[in-house]
């Protein structure tokens, strides 16, 4: 019997996970924040080369998702943000010599007005026979701040335009920033993509939401291996789905399997605490000022079995 309880408890943790990790630039020093070398590229593809990581198209991860099949925990997608050019000189190379695949997300206004640091529709047509190519928007906006018709015409544009330069449907859409309420998920989901991602901490298993699929940023020096250790915590959030009006964090409340006593909790700006789980509720009082209009609240067993949510503070009249 003990076996057994045991055995039950551990269900949260035993779930496959495959992680998609997201990068931007590719050697690239004027945007650090946001670049990945060749050379820390190739350490990567090297470890997941020698350590059993099979890296697969979003195709197969989505085949798994629609049938709420388990996901290899070696399985592993790349995806890349933007479409700018330093990808095309400088990162395709590297995923060509490593056969990875990969799907590159467009920013579809850069690249219909020819802004310099994007990718062209010709280049976007090269690299296709490589990889998947989908939607990231036309405006690159952040979609929070849009009242619901204009999530949804941003969108209808970048699909209208995409579908014109490159002769197919977009698949997949990534969320700008990686921004999203339950709002604009509405609006994006009328367009039928088999996939919507986020930019959220995490991992994907047979219960991963189609509509809300988590990535891992890989930018900067990173540790590929710790990276690889974050799994998905089933976590129903309560309190609170927005960012509060007055700025003031006044509550947490979620739900969690009740096998779960003890949990850390955290907030951009304020650190981890540690919270008591009372049959499977997570209820904590609060009085915090948010000290940014995007904050990010993690509630996690041991810093890498996480679930995440972003709230984001909503831009007034002013812009502000």
């Amino acid at each position: 019997m003990r076996f057994i309880l045991f055995f039950i408890c551990l269900q949260i943790y035993l779930y496959a996970n495959g992680h998609i990790f997201v990068y931007h630039r590719f050697d690239d020093p004027r945007y650090k924040s946001a670049d990945t070398t060749t050379k820390q590229l190739i350490e990567q593809f090297e470890y997941f080369k020698n350590n059993n990581y099979q890296v697969v198209s979003l195709k197969k991860i989505y085949a798994k998702l629609k049938n709420k099949e388990s996901i290899p925990s070696n399985w592993v997608a790349l995806t890349i943000d933007d479409a700018y050019k330093s990808f095309y000189n400088n990162g395709l190379k590297i995923f060509k010599k490593y056969n990875y695949p990969f799907t590159l997300f467009v920013y579809t206004k850069a690249t219909n007005k020819e802004y310099g640091d994007f990718m062209t529709w010709d280049m976007l047509k090269e690299t296709s026979k490589y990889g998947e190519i989908a939607l990231h928007s036309h405006t690159h906006p952040h979609l929070t701040y849009l009242i619901n018709k204009e999530v949804y015409q941003d969108t209808k544009q970048a699909y209208t335009i995409f579908e014109k330069k490159m002769g197919f449907k977009p698949k997949y859409y990534a969320y700008p920033y990686g921004e999203f309420n339950q709002a604009v998920e509405n609006e994006i989901k009328k367009f039928n993509f088999d996939m919507i991602l986020n930019q959220n901490s995490g991992s994907l298993n047979q219960n991963t939401n189609i509509n809300s699929v988590n990535r891992v940023a890989l930018v900067g020096k990173v540790n590929i291996k710790q990276k690889l250790k974050y799994k998905t915590l089933n976590v129903k959030w309560i309190e609170p789905m927005k960012f509060p009006d007055d700025g003031i964090l006044k509550k947490i409340k979620a739900q969690v399997s009740k096998d779960i006593k003890r949990i850390k909790l955290y907030i951009t700006g304020e650190g981890w605490v540690d919270l008591k789980v009372k049959d499977g509720i997570i209820s904590h009082k609060l009085n915090v000022k948010l000290k940014r209009s995007r904050t990010r609240i993690i509630l996690s067993t041991d810093h890498y079995n996480i679930a995440t949510k972003i709230i984001i503070k909503k831009r007034n009249k002013n812009g502000k």
